[in-house]
Protein backbone atom coordinates (compact mmCIF):
# COMPACT_ATOMS: atom_id res chain seq x y z
CA UNK A 1 0.00 0.00 0.00
CA UNK A 2 1.12 3.79 -1.14
CA UNK A 3 -0.10 6.71 0.28
CA UNK A 4 0.20 9.74 -1.39
CA UNK A 5 -0.36 13.58 -1.78
CA UNK A 6 -0.86 15.05 -5.23
CA UNK A 7 -2.31 17.92 -6.41
CA UNK A 8 -4.74 17.32 -9.30
CA UNK A 9 -5.61 19.73 -12.63
CA UNK A 10 -9.46 19.94 -12.93
CA UNK A 11 -10.87 18.51 -16.00
CA UNK A 12 -13.60 21.11 -16.02
CA UNK A 13 -11.28 24.06 -15.83
CA UNK A 14 -7.43 23.40 -15.17
CA UNK A 15 -7.59 24.33 -11.42
CA UNK A 16 -5.63 22.42 -8.63
CA UNK A 17 -7.64 19.86 -6.66
CA UNK A 18 -5.77 18.69 -3.29
CA UNK A 19 -6.08 14.79 -3.25
CA UNK A 20 -4.72 12.38 -0.50
CA UNK A 21 -4.77 9.13 -2.53
CA UNK A 22 -4.09 5.64 -1.05
CA UNK A 23 -2.94 3.27 -3.83
CA UNK A 24 -3.26 -0.77 -3.40
CA UNK A 25 -2.87 -3.39 -5.80
CA UNK A 26 -2.79 -1.18 -8.29
CA UNK A 27 -5.82 0.66 -7.82
CA UNK A 28 -6.58 4.21 -6.34
CA UNK A 29 -8.71 5.32 -3.35
CA UNK A 30 -9.60 8.63 -2.29
CA UNK A 31 -10.13 8.93 0.84
CA UNK A 32 -10.23 12.63 1.17
CA UNK A 33 -10.92 14.93 -1.98
CA UNK A 34 -11.57 18.68 -2.16
CA UNK A 35 -13.18 20.43 -4.30
CA UNK A 36 -11.63 22.84 -7.34
CA UNK A 37 -11.31 25.89 -5.85
CA UNK A 38 -11.96 27.65 -9.22
CA UNK A 39 -15.02 25.49 -10.61
CA UNK A 40 -15.79 23.93 -7.74
CA UNK A 41 -16.43 21.00 -9.08
CA UNK A 42 -15.80 17.55 -7.54
CA UNK A 43 -12.91 15.96 -8.78
CA UNK A 44 -14.25 12.62 -9.17
CA UNK A 45 -17.04 13.94 -11.95
CA UNK A 46 -14.35 14.35 -14.82
CA UNK A 47 -12.63 12.11 -16.54
CA UNK A 48 -9.36 13.63 -17.55
CA UNK A 49 -7.35 14.82 -14.23
CA UNK A 50 -3.85 14.78 -14.41
CA UNK A 51 -1.66 14.82 -10.93
CA UNK A 52 1.53 15.97 -10.19
CA UNK A 53 2.81 14.16 -7.16
CA UNK A 54 4.02 15.69 -3.89
CA UNK A 55 4.27 15.03 0.17
CA UNK A 56 6.42 11.77 0.40
CA UNK A 57 7.30 11.37 -2.79
CA UNK A 58 6.76 7.39 -2.41
CA UNK A 59 6.93 5.55 -5.41
CA UNK A 60 7.18 6.20 -9.38
CA UNK A 61 3.88 8.25 -9.54
CA UNK A 62 5.51 11.03 -10.75
CA UNK A 63 2.84 11.95 -13.23
CA UNK A 64 -0.22 10.22 -14.47
CA UNK A 65 -3.63 9.87 -15.97
CA UNK A 66 -6.28 8.34 -13.35
CA UNK A 67 -9.02 6.85 -14.41
CA UNK A 68 -11.89 6.92 -12.44
CA UNK A 69 -15.30 5.55 -11.26
CA UNK A 70 -18.53 6.05 -13.31
CA UNK A 71 -21.69 6.65 -11.87
CA UNK A 72 -22.20 3.02 -11.21
CA UNK A 73 -18.67 2.04 -10.05
CA UNK A 74 -19.68 2.31 -6.13
CA UNK A 75 -22.00 -1.12 -7.11
CA UNK A 76 -19.23 -2.56 -10.32
CA UNK A 77 -16.78 -2.13 -7.63
CA UNK A 78 -18.57 -4.40 -4.69
CA UNK A 79 -19.00 -7.01 -7.33
CA UNK A 80 -15.52 -7.23 -8.94
CA UNK A 81 -14.22 -10.28 -7.05
CA UNK A 82 -11.20 -10.65 -9.56
CA UNK A 83 -10.05 -6.78 -9.25
CA UNK A 84 -9.26 -7.05 -12.91
CA UNK A 85 -9.82 -3.93 -14.52
CA UNK A 86 -9.21 -1.87 -18.30
CA UNK A 87 -8.96 1.71 -18.88
CA UNK A 88 -11.94 2.84 -20.99
CA UNK A 89 -11.70 6.71 -22.30
CA UNK A 90 -10.23 7.75 -18.63
CA UNK A 91 -12.88 5.61 -16.76
CA UNK A 92 -12.24 2.12 -14.48
CA UNK A 93 -14.06 -0.67 -16.68
CA UNK A 94 -14.50 -4.18 -15.14
CA UNK A 95 -12.78 -7.00 -17.42
CA UNK A 96 -14.60 -9.67 -15.77
CA UNK A 97 -15.95 -9.56 -12.07
CA UNK A 98 -15.54 -13.65 -11.25
CA UNK A 99 -12.22 -15.48 -11.93
CA UNK A 100 -13.44 -16.35 -15.31
CA UNK A 101 -16.05 -14.72 -17.53
CA UNK A 102 -18.01 -18.00 -18.16
CA UNK A 103 -20.84 -17.18 -16.33
CA UNK A 104 -21.18 -13.32 -17.75
CA UNK A 105 -20.99 -14.91 -21.37
CA UNK A 106 -23.84 -17.24 -20.57
CA UNK A 107 -25.72 -14.45 -18.68
CA UNK A 108 -26.00 -13.08 -22.21
CA UNK A 109 -26.74 -15.74 -24.69
CA UNK A 110 -29.08 -17.38 -21.81
CA UNK A 111 -30.17 -14.97 -19.55
CA UNK A 112 -29.77 -11.33 -19.00
CA UNK A 113 -26.52 -9.44 -18.53
CA UNK A 114 -26.26 -5.91 -17.27
CA UNK A 115 -22.91 -3.85 -18.57
CA UNK A 116 -21.70 -0.96 -18.01
CA UNK A 117 -21.23 1.17 -20.80
CA UNK A 118 -20.90 4.76 -19.30
CA UNK A 119 -17.23 5.35 -20.86
CA UNK A 120 -19.41 5.76 -24.63
CA UNK A 121 -18.63 9.88 -25.66
CA UNK A 122 -22.20 11.19 -25.85
CA UNK A 123 -23.18 14.25 -27.71
CA UNK A 124 -26.02 16.17 -27.85
CA UNK A 125 -27.03 18.09 -30.91
CA UNK A 126 -29.49 20.47 -31.06
CA UNK A 127 -30.80 23.43 -32.88
CA UNK A 128 -31.93 24.89 -36.12
CA UNK A 129 -29.15 23.63 -38.43
CA UNK A 130 -28.95 19.95 -36.17
CA UNK A 131 -30.15 17.50 -38.98
CA UNK A 132 -27.90 19.10 -41.49
CA UNK A 133 -24.78 18.74 -39.58
CA UNK A 134 -25.67 15.14 -38.91
CA UNK A 135 -26.06 15.11 -42.49
CA UNK A 136 -22.86 16.60 -43.97
CA UNK A 137 -20.89 14.38 -41.19
CA UNK A 138 -22.08 11.11 -41.62
CA UNK A 139 -22.85 8.71 -44.72
CA UNK A 140 -25.91 7.67 -43.98
CA UNK A 141 -29.21 10.20 -45.24
CA UNK A 142 -30.40 10.89 -41.63
CA UNK A 143 -33.08 12.76 -43.67
CA UNK A 144 -34.78 9.15 -43.16
CA UNK A 145 -34.72 9.06 -40.12
CA UNK A 146 -37.77 9.20 -37.79
CA UNK A 147 -38.10 10.30 -34.62
CA UNK A 148 -37.32 8.02 -32.14
CA UNK A 149 -35.43 5.54 -34.50
CA UNK A 150 -31.67 5.05 -33.95
CA UNK A 151 -29.32 4.60 -36.64
CA UNK A 152 -25.78 2.90 -36.64
CA UNK A 153 -23.51 5.34 -38.98
CA UNK A 154 -20.15 5.80 -39.40
CA UNK A 155 -18.04 9.23 -40.44
CA UNK A 156 -14.94 9.41 -42.73
CA UNK A 157 -12.71 12.22 -43.60
CA UNK A 158 -12.30 14.17 -46.66
CA UNK A 159 -10.69 10.90 -48.38
CA UNK A 160 -13.33 8.82 -47.52
CA UNK A 161 -11.60 6.84 -44.78
CA UNK A 162 -13.37 6.06 -41.78
CA UNK A 163 -13.06 8.40 -38.57
CA UNK A 164 -15.20 6.67 -35.84
CA UNK A 165 -18.84 4.60 -35.92
CA UNK A 166 -21.30 5.08 -33.16
CA UNK A 167 -25.20 5.34 -32.70
CA UNK A 168 -27.55 8.46 -33.51
CA UNK A 169 -30.89 8.64 -32.38
CA UNK A 170 -33.09 11.06 -33.09
CA UNK A 171 -34.77 12.45 -30.32
CA UNK A 172 -36.85 15.32 -31.67
CA UNK A 173 -36.84 16.70 -35.10
CA UNK A 174 -33.53 18.63 -34.74
CA UNK A 175 -32.31 16.85 -31.30
CA UNK A 176 -30.04 14.01 -31.68
CA UNK A 177 -28.31 12.14 -29.01
CA UNK A 178 -24.54 10.65 -30.67
CA UNK A 179 -22.45 8.31 -29.30
CA UNK A 180 -18.84 7.77 -30.31
CA UNK A 181 -15.83 5.57 -29.61
CA UNK A 182 -13.44 8.30 -29.37
CA UNK A 183 -13.40 11.57 -28.38
CA UNK A 184 -15.24 13.63 -31.58
CA UNK A 185 -16.53 17.30 -30.18
CA UNK A 186 -13.75 19.19 -31.68
CA UNK A 187 -15.03 17.34 -35.62
CA UNK A 188 -18.51 17.84 -34.80
CA UNK A 189 -17.87 21.66 -33.97
CA UNK A 190 -15.30 22.24 -36.92
CA UNK A 191 -18.04 20.66 -39.28
CA UNK A 192 -21.19 22.75 -37.65
CA UNK A 193 -19.17 26.59 -38.47
CA UNK A 194 -21.51 29.04 -39.31
CA UNK A 195 -24.29 26.84 -38.84
CA UNK A 196 -27.24 27.33 -36.06
CA UNK A 197 -26.65 24.60 -34.13
CA UNK A 198 -25.36 23.80 -30.53
CA UNK A 199 -23.35 20.52 -29.63
CA UNK A 200 -22.71 19.54 -26.10
CA UNK A 201 -20.45 16.91 -24.57
CA UNK A 202 -23.07 15.23 -22.30
CA UNK A 203 -20.48 12.00 -21.85
CA UNK A 204 -20.46 12.81 -17.71
CA UNK A 205 -24.10 13.63 -17.57
CA UNK A 206 -25.85 10.55 -19.08
CA UNK A 207 -25.12 6.71 -17.54
CA UNK A 208 -25.87 4.10 -19.66
CA UNK A 209 -26.64 0.53 -19.09
CA UNK A 210 -26.99 -2.19 -21.54
CA UNK A 211 -29.06 -4.89 -20.51
CA UNK A 212 -28.20 -7.82 -22.70
CA UNK A 213 -29.94 -11.47 -23.27
CA UNK A 214 -33.03 -13.65 -24.16
CA UNK A 215 -34.69 -12.61 -20.67
CA UNK A 216 -33.58 -8.83 -20.93
CA UNK A 217 -37.54 -7.98 -22.39
CA UNK A 218 -38.73 -9.94 -19.62
CA UNK A 219 -37.36 -8.15 -16.91
CA UNK A 220 -37.75 -4.60 -18.38
CA UNK A 221 -41.34 -5.27 -18.78
CA UNK A 222 -41.33 -5.66 -14.34
CA UNK A 223 -39.25 -2.99 -13.85
CA UNK A 224 -40.04 -0.38 -16.16
CA UNK A 225 -43.16 2.11 -17.09
CA UNK A 226 -42.33 1.72 -20.82
CA UNK A 227 -43.92 0.03 -23.68
CA UNK A 228 -41.25 -2.72 -24.19
CA UNK A 229 -43.41 -5.26 -26.00
CA UNK A 230 -43.92 -3.48 -29.29
CA UNK A 231 -40.39 -1.73 -28.80
CA UNK A 232 -38.82 -2.40 -32.34
CA UNK A 233 -35.21 -2.90 -33.45
CA UNK A 234 -33.24 0.21 -33.15
CA UNK A 235 -36.35 2.26 -31.68
CA UNK A 236 -36.30 4.38 -28.78
CA UNK A 237 -38.75 4.42 -26.10
CA UNK A 238 -38.96 6.34 -22.78
CA UNK A 239 -40.06 5.96 -19.49
CA UNK A 240 -39.02 5.16 -15.75
CA UNK A 241 -37.50 2.94 -13.66
CA UNK A 242 -37.63 3.02 -10.25
CA UNK A 243 -38.99 7.11 -10.30
CA UNK A 244 -35.60 7.60 -12.79
CA UNK A 245 -36.46 8.78 -16.41
CA UNK A 246 -35.13 7.27 -18.53
CA UNK A 247 -34.52 6.44 -22.47
CA UNK A 248 -34.11 2.92 -23.29
CA UNK A 249 -33.14 1.75 -27.09
CA UNK A 250 -33.48 -1.21 -28.54
CA UNK A 251 -29.74 -1.16 -29.34
CA UNK A 252 -26.52 -3.74 -28.17
CA UNK A 253 -23.28 -4.93 -28.73
CA UNK A 254 -23.66 -8.08 -28.49
CA UNK A 255 -26.15 -9.20 -31.13
CA UNK A 256 -28.28 -10.51 -28.69
CA UNK A 257 -31.76 -9.41 -27.55
CA UNK A 258 -31.14 -6.30 -25.88
CA UNK A 259 -31.53 -2.82 -24.93
CA UNK A 260 -29.32 0.37 -24.05
CA UNK A 261 -30.68 2.52 -21.15
CA UNK A 262 -29.40 6.14 -20.71
CA UNK A 263 -29.99 7.98 -17.51
CA UNK A 264 -29.15 10.67 -16.04
CA UNK A 265 -25.48 10.13 -14.21
CA UNK A 266 -26.84 11.56 -10.72
CA UNK A 267 -29.79 8.88 -10.48
CA UNK A 268 -27.86 6.25 -12.21
CA UNK A 269 -27.53 3.72 -9.25
CA UNK A 270 -31.44 3.94 -8.61
CA UNK A 271 -31.61 1.99 -11.75
CA UNK A 272 -29.26 -0.30 -10.88
CA UNK A 273 -30.13 -1.35 -8.11
CA UNK A 274 -33.88 -1.87 -9.35
CA UNK A 275 -32.25 -4.33 -12.29
CA UNK A 276 -30.29 -6.26 -9.85
CA UNK A 277 -33.08 -6.59 -7.68
CA UNK A 278 -35.90 -7.33 -9.46
CA UNK A 279 -33.46 -9.51 -12.19
CA UNK A 280 -32.44 -12.04 -9.15
CA UNK A 281 -35.48 -14.29 -11.00
CA UNK A 282 -33.72 -13.95 -14.74
CA UNK A 283 -30.73 -14.64 -13.35
CA UNK A 284 -28.71 -11.49 -13.72
CA UNK A 285 -25.03 -11.19 -13.98
CA UNK A 286 -23.02 -8.01 -14.27
CA UNK A 287 -20.81 -8.46 -17.11
CA UNK A 288 -17.58 -7.24 -17.75
CA UNK A 289 -15.55 -6.68 -21.37
CA UNK A 290 -13.91 -10.07 -21.60
CA UNK A 291 -17.63 -11.93 -22.27
CA UNK A 292 -18.62 -8.67 -24.08
CA UNK A 293 -15.51 -9.06 -26.10
CA UNK A 294 -16.34 -12.69 -27.47
CA UNK A 295 -20.81 -11.91 -27.89
CA UNK A 296 -19.57 -9.04 -30.27
CA UNK A 297 -17.27 -11.55 -32.27
CA UNK A 298 -20.31 -14.13 -33.16
CA UNK A 299 -22.23 -10.68 -33.62
CA UNK A 300 -19.67 -9.66 -36.05
CA UNK A 301 -19.33 -6.10 -34.83
CA UNK A 302 -16.13 -4.24 -34.95
CA UNK A 303 -14.13 -2.82 -32.82
CA UNK A 304 -12.03 0.40 -33.34
CA UNK A 305 -8.56 0.36 -33.02
CA UNK A 306 -8.87 -3.30 -33.21
CA UNK A 307 -10.84 -4.63 -36.42
CA UNK A 308 -10.12 -1.16 -38.32
CA UNK A 309 -7.93 2.05 -37.33
CA UNK A 310 -9.35 5.91 -37.07
CA UNK A 311 -8.22 7.48 -39.99
CA UNK A 312 -7.29 10.07 -37.69
CA UNK A 313 -4.81 7.46 -35.57
CA UNK A 314 -3.58 6.17 -38.88
CA UNK A 315 0.77 6.47 -39.77
CA UNK A 316 0.57 4.92 -43.08
CA UNK A 317 -2.46 4.78 -45.48
CA UNK A 318 -2.79 1.12 -45.44
CA UNK A 319 -3.81 1.53 -41.98
CA UNK A 320 -7.30 3.85 -43.45
CA UNK A 321 -10.17 1.95 -44.59
CA UNK A 322 -13.38 2.63 -46.38
CA UNK A 323 -16.29 2.00 -45.74
CA UNK A 324 -16.74 -0.35 -48.46
CA UNK A 325 -14.09 -2.22 -46.86
CA UNK A 326 -15.51 -2.67 -43.36
CA UNK A 327 -19.26 -3.96 -44.49
CA UNK A 328 -20.52 -0.81 -43.99
CA UNK A 329 -21.29 -0.01 -47.44
CA UNK A 330 -25.15 0.00 -46.69
CA UNK A 331 -24.50 2.92 -44.93
CA UNK A 332 -23.19 4.92 -47.38
CA UNK A 333 -26.11 6.66 -49.31
CA UNK A 334 -24.42 8.41 -51.93
CA UNK A 335 -27.93 9.85 -53.31
CA UNK A 336 -28.29 12.24 -50.29
CA UNK A 337 -27.06 15.66 -50.06
CA UNK A 338 -23.38 15.96 -49.84
CA UNK A 339 -21.27 14.78 -46.98
CA UNK A 340 -18.01 14.52 -45.82
CA UNK A 341 -16.02 12.08 -47.85
CA UNK A 342 -18.70 11.53 -50.64
CA UNK A 343 -16.70 12.23 -54.08
CA UNK A 344 -13.89 9.70 -52.64
CA UNK A 345 -16.78 6.88 -51.76
CA UNK A 346 -18.39 7.38 -55.07
CA UNK A 347 -15.31 6.60 -56.66
CA UNK A 348 -14.83 3.57 -54.10
CA UNK A 349 -18.67 2.44 -55.06
CA UNK A 350 -17.25 2.46 -58.63
CA UNK A 351 -13.78 1.14 -58.56
CA UNK A 352 -14.37 -1.16 -56.07
CA UNK A 353 -11.96 -1.72 -52.75
CA UNK A 354 -8.80 -3.45 -52.18
CA UNK A 355 -10.07 -5.22 -48.85
CA UNK A 356 -13.34 -7.16 -47.43
CA UNK A 357 -14.26 -7.66 -43.87
CA UNK A 358 -14.86 -11.46 -43.88
CA UNK A 359 -15.85 -13.99 -41.38
CA UNK A 360 -13.21 -16.58 -40.86
CA UNK A 361 -14.31 -20.07 -39.44
CA UNK A 362 -10.64 -22.27 -38.67
CA UNK A 363 -10.71 -26.08 -38.72
CA UNK A 364 -10.32 -27.29 -35.34
CA UNK A 365 -10.00 -30.96 -36.44
CA UNK A 366 -6.45 -29.63 -38.27
CA UNK A 367 -5.78 -27.27 -35.52
CA UNK A 368 -5.53 -30.24 -33.09
CA UNK A 369 -3.39 -32.39 -35.87
CA UNK A 370 -0.67 -29.54 -35.88
CA UNK A 371 -0.44 -30.26 -32.02
CA UNK A 372 -0.51 -33.62 -31.97
CA UNK A 373 2.81 -33.47 -34.10
CA UNK A 374 4.10 -32.14 -30.67
CA UNK A 375 2.72 -34.34 -28.19
CA UNK A 376 -0.02 -31.40 -27.02
CA UNK A 377 -3.34 -31.08 -26.89
CA UNK A 378 -4.87 -27.70 -28.33
CA UNK A 379 -6.62 -25.61 -25.52
CA UNK A 380 -9.61 -23.47 -26.75
CA UNK A 381 -9.30 -19.83 -25.99
CA UNK A 382 -11.67 -18.65 -23.40
CA UNK A 383 -10.91 -14.92 -24.16
CA UNK A 384 -11.06 -13.32 -27.70
CA UNK A 385 -7.11 -12.47 -29.37
CA UNK A 386 -6.76 -8.77 -30.29
CA UNK A 387 -3.81 -9.74 -32.02
CA UNK A 388 -3.10 -9.31 -35.78
CA UNK A 389 -2.81 -12.95 -37.33
CA UNK A 390 -1.56 -13.15 -40.91
CA UNK A 391 -3.77 -14.91 -43.07
CA UNK A 392 -2.53 -16.31 -46.59
CA UNK A 393 -3.85 -17.65 -49.74
CA UNK A 394 -0.55 -20.76 -50.60
CA UNK A 395 2.57 -18.38 -50.26
CA UNK A 396 0.82 -15.14 -50.70
CA UNK A 397 0.06 -13.27 -47.89
CA UNK A 398 -3.72 -12.41 -48.21
CA UNK A 399 -4.69 -10.11 -45.11
CA UNK A 400 -4.88 -10.27 -41.52
CA UNK A 401 -7.15 -11.81 -38.60
CA UNK A 402 -7.73 -9.10 -36.34
CA UNK A 403 -10.07 -10.25 -33.77
CA UNK A 404 -9.86 -14.20 -32.65
CA UNK A 405 -12.36 -16.20 -30.50
CA UNK A 406 -13.53 -19.26 -29.22
CA UNK A 407 -17.46 -19.08 -29.61
CA UNK A 408 -18.84 -21.42 -26.27
CA UNK A 409 -22.34 -21.25 -28.47
CA UNK A 410 -21.29 -22.12 -31.77
CA UNK A 411 -17.97 -24.20 -30.45
CA UNK A 412 -15.98 -22.82 -33.47
CA UNK A 413 -13.09 -21.24 -33.49
CA UNK A 414 -14.11 -18.04 -35.07
CA UNK A 415 -12.15 -14.67 -36.15
CA UNK A 416 -12.97 -11.24 -38.33
CA UNK A 417 -10.32 -10.88 -40.86
CA UNK A 418 -9.69 -8.13 -43.31
CA UNK A 419 -8.06 -10.12 -46.40
CA UNK A 420 -8.51 -8.68 -49.95
CA UNK A 421 -11.47 -8.15 -52.11
CA UNK A 422 -10.17 -11.75 -54.38
CA UNK A 423 -9.99 -14.01 -51.15
CA UNK A 424 -13.13 -12.63 -49.99
CA UNK A 425 -15.90 -14.70 -51.68
CA UNK A 426 -17.77 -17.20 -48.98
CA UNK A 427 -16.35 -20.81 -48.60
CA UNK A 428 -12.96 -19.73 -49.79
CA UNK A 429 -10.18 -21.49 -47.90
CA UNK A 430 -7.54 -19.64 -46.75
CA UNK A 431 -4.33 -20.65 -44.15
CA UNK A 432 -4.26 -18.78 -40.64
CA UNK A 433 -0.77 -18.73 -39.07
CA UNK A 434 -0.86 -20.98 -36.25
CA UNK A 435 2.38 -21.08 -33.16
CA UNK A 436 3.15 -24.31 -31.77
CA UNK A 437 6.36 -24.05 -29.75
CA UNK A 438 7.32 -20.87 -31.08
CA UNK A 439 7.24 -22.56 -34.50
CA UNK A 440 5.01 -20.73 -37.10
CA UNK A 441 2.88 -22.84 -38.98
CA UNK A 442 -1.02 -22.73 -40.74
CA UNK A 443 -4.19 -24.48 -40.61
CA UNK A 444 -7.10 -24.01 -42.68
CA UNK A 445 -9.71 -21.59 -42.18
CA UNK A 446 -13.03 -20.95 -44.47
CA UNK A 447 -14.25 -17.68 -45.30
CA UNK A 448 -17.81 -17.21 -43.87
CA UNK A 449 -20.41 -14.82 -44.14
CA UNK A 450 -21.17 -12.44 -41.17
CA UNK A 451 -22.51 -12.85 -38.77
CA UNK A 452 -21.56 -15.86 -37.43
CA UNK A 453 -24.52 -15.35 -34.96
CA UNK A 454 -28.18 -14.03 -35.58
CA UNK A 455 -30.82 -15.21 -33.50
CA UNK A 456 -34.75 -13.49 -34.66
CA UNK A 457 -35.14 -12.86 -31.07
CA UNK A 458 -32.94 -10.14 -31.81
CA UNK A 459 -35.43 -8.22 -33.92
CA UNK A 460 -38.93 -9.97 -33.30
CA UNK A 461 -41.70 -8.16 -32.41
CA UNK A 462 -43.15 -8.71 -30.24
CA UNK A 463 -40.96 -9.77 -27.40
Amino acid sequence: MINDSWSIHCGACSGRVGVHIIRRQGFFKFPSVNPCVPCGKDFLNHRDHRGSQGGTHRGNLTRSTLPIGTAFHERTFALCHSLNYREWSGYYTVSVYEVHHEHEYNAIRNACALIDISPLYKYLVTGKDATRLVNRVITRDVNKVAVGQVIYACWCDEDGKVIDDGTITRLEENKYRWTAADPSLRWFRQNGLNMDVQIEDISEQTAALALQGPASAKLLKTVAEADITNLKYFRKTSGKIAGVSVDISRTGYTGDLGYEIWIPWNEAVKVWDELMEKGKQFDIHAAGMLALDVARVEAGLLLIEVDYTSSKKALIPSQKFSPYELGFGKMVHLDKENFIGKRALTRDSKQGVARQLVGLEVDWVEVEERFDKFGLSPAAPSQASRVAVPVYSGDKHAGKATTTAFSPLLKKLIALASVGTEYSKPGTKLQMELTIEAQRMKTTATVVSLPFFNPKRKTAVPV
